[in-house]
């Protein structure tokens, strides 16, 4: 009796002491600011940048998500969806990504890795044969239309794609030969991503693969990727694996009819002194709800509103689930978060890059108050999220303006505003 008493207490012990550490699996508003640890007097400055940004004609909207320990503490909009017709935005609609769907697009090959389909320093030639042998770009002369290359160190990996440091850019020296065009963010044409992704590979590198941090088409070879491990299309693979399980229902490569209209407009602000003005570039402008739809972009092409991704966030956040779903393991998480580039650094950042995320370090120029081992990324047309794994936090904002002269204000004063509000 004494025994099964003492099994029995132990157990409640255990469970009681698991309940204590398990992650939240929703979101819920805070009751007020402080139970989350923010000034309520001190939030009142993200609503002030914000609504200035609008008012000074400088954003035409934005919409702001802060959550701490899965309290909402911060989600509002601001400004219109359409300047034109001055539709009040909505918390709920649709933004263009970008490069924000890149996390989105390893973490569906990343659950690939937990299966064991694929090891980080596999050569990519592996599974994309057109990547076998790499030659890397020596020099160019645009007169004779001539380059010459050379045979790469060593061969392109998975893990040098993830951490962006495999030698392939984004605008390349040889982008004006035909042969070496691909899509860039999105496609009004029929393309299709193995094509594309096999057009890719023909382009010389611009430097040995492992050797500095070049931001580019690294993802939608990943994409590709998991296209080729999971036998299924990217759009598909990423629904079952990562969407469908988290909730992010809205989040979307091509948007259904039903879900056309709560995409915002696109704009394009591309120095201080000129007013926001409608993006003349058509396929940034309609690729969410026209064209052929058959081009699925890892690194640039998913849209969806900001609370999806808040959803994303918190579940990195929570190593690896969220929403009564595990979609990464913990250990898988943790090693995503590791510096994967050595001695090399994020542009001028001097910070490091992991498996699909921007690392704030110690030396940070770029990530203000947000604690050192804090991780970020954003989108081209002005988005970006903070994860801060010791404050439990996490943040976004969002609008749809490019080029923008404004973006770095956009974003870090956002940041900066919301780390300011805490107690």
């Amino acid at each position: 009796m004494k025994t099964a008493f003492c099994a029995l207490f132990g157990s409640f012990v255990l469970a009681c002491s698991l309940a204590g550490f398990a992650q939240p699996m929703s979101f819920r508003p805070a009751d007020a600011p402080g139970e989350a640890g923010f000034s309520a007097e001190s939030l009142k400055r993200i609503d002030d940048l914000m609504q200035g940004f609008i008012d000074k004609g400088l954003a035409p909207n934005a919409v702001t998500f802060v959550a701490r320990n899965s309290k909402i503490i911060h989600f509002k909009a601001y400004g219109y969806s359409n300047l034109e017709k001055k539709t009040p935005l909505k918390r709920d609609d649709i933004f263009r990504i970008a490069s924000q769907s890149k996390a989105i697009t390893t973490v569906t090959l990343m659950t690939l890795f937990e299966e064991q389909k694929f090891l980080l320093d596999d050569p990519i030639a592996n599974y994309i044969p057109a990547f076998k042998n790499p030659r890397v770009l020596v020099s160019v002369d645009k007169e004779k239309g001539t380059y010459e290359t050379r045979p790469a160190k060593r061969d392109i990996t998975i893990r040098h794609l993830l951490s962006h440091n495999a030698g392939i850019p984004y605008e390349h020296p040889l982008d004006q030969r035909p042969e070496f065009k691909v899509p860039y963010l999105n496609s009004l044409q029929p393309d299709k991503l193995e094509d594309v992704v096999n057009r890719l590979a023909t382009r010389p590198l611009v430097q040995d693969p492992g050797e500095t941090f070049t931001y580019g088409l690294n993802t939608d070879i990943i994409g590709r990727l998991v296209e080729i491990l999971s036998g299924k299309p990217l759009d598909v693979a990423m629904r079952e694996r990562v969407l469908e399980p988290l909730g992010m229902n809205d989040t979307h490569f091509y948007l259904p009819a039903s879900k056309a209209s709560r995409l915002v407009e696109l704009y394009a602000k591309g120095s201080a002194d000129k007013p926001l003005s409608l993006h003349d570039n058509v396929s940034n402008r309609t690729y969410p709800v026209a064209g052929a739809k058959t081009y699925f972009a890892g690194g640039a092409g998913l849209v969806g509103p900001i609370e999806d991704y808040a959803k994303f966030c918190q579940m990195l956040l929570n190593g690896g689930s969220f929403n009564e779903k595990r979609i990464l393991g913990r250990k898988t998480v943790d090693m995503m978060l590791e510096n994967q580039i050595g001695e090399a650094e994020v542009w001028d950042r001097r910070d490091k890059f992991g498996l699909g995320f921007q690392l704030i370090t110690s030396r940070s120029h770029y990530g203000d108050q947000a604690t050192p081992g804090a991780y970020t990324w954003g989108g081209a047309y002005c988005s970006e999220y903070t994860i801060d794994p010791k404050e439990n936090l996490i943040l976004l904002v969002y609008t749809n303006v490019m080029p923008y002269a404004h973006y770095t204000d956009f974003v870090r004063k956002f940041r900066m505003a919301v780390y300011q509000a805490m107690n």
